[in-house]
């Protein structure tokens, strides 16, 4: 279903929700039933947010170009030990 904006010449826009294709160049106004044309208006388009077009792109490009690792990744380290001596008396996990 689509939904199609129309102009009245005396009560104003209202919109009118059909299949799409089906639309007609006029129809009765939904108050006072005089003949409301057709408005015709952009696409109701929206774009993709910048994170999800990067992720999508990224998606796409390792169907086919998959990244190659060619060594080992460094070992993380943890966190630095507090300066508390309390600390090392702690149970180890």
């Amino acid at each position: 279903m689509a939904t199609y904006p129309y102009r009245c010449a005396g009560c104003g826009p209202f919109d009118v929700t059909r299949p799409i294709g089906h639309a007609l160049s006029e129809v009765p106004c939904e108050t006072c039933g005089k003949k409301a044309r057709r408005v015709f208006t952009a696409p109701m388009l929206t774009r993709t947010p910048t994170p999800l077009a990067r992720a999508l792109r990224a998606q796409e490009a390792s169907a086919h170009e998959p990244r190659v690792v060619s060594e080992v990744p460094p070992a993380r380290r943890g966190p630095a030990p507090g300066s508390d001596p309390r600390h090392a008396r702690l149970p180890k996990p």
